[in-house]
């Protein structure tokens, strides 16, 4: 039984389709249990896949789930690396920012401080 589909190690897959920066980041990912290859934990990078593949592994705070479209033969730009798999990730909705939740403790800024001190006047009168 021979199979004529073309496979590629995984860990070099990921790196071609631009979601590890290196191949050495995507092999720790790979060789720490944190991606699942057709549902089943995988943890050797040289693990072969192959178009048809179902691929699901964090990337920083979201959990990606890809369908492999193509092998890709080098790492080329981000629209060539695209064409290489189709994004089935669940979405995620953004979590509602309270205001003036970017800036924690530090200096008030130059708005702060004009409230600030208008309040400050007022209440001398």
């Amino acid at each position: 039984m021979t199979d004529d589909a073309p496979k590629i190690r995984l860990d070099k897959w990921l790196w071609h389709a631009r979601f590890f920066k290196t191949r050495t980041l995507a092999a720790k990912q790979v060789s720490g249990g944190h991606v699942r290859v057709n549902a089943n934990k995988v943890d050797k990078a040289a693990t072969k896949v192959g178009p048809g593949d179902t691929l699901t592994f964090p990337q920083g705070t979201q959990i990606r789930v890809v369908e492999i479209a193509a092998c890709g033969l080098r790492r080329g730009p981000a629209p060539e690396a695209q064409a290489l798999y189709l994004d089935k990730s669940p979405v995620q909705q953004a979590k509602p920012k309270a205001p003036g939740a970017d800036r924690v403790g530090g200096r008030p800024t130059k708005k702060d401080r004009r409230s600030l001190d208008l309040s400050r006047d007022r209440g001398l009168e």
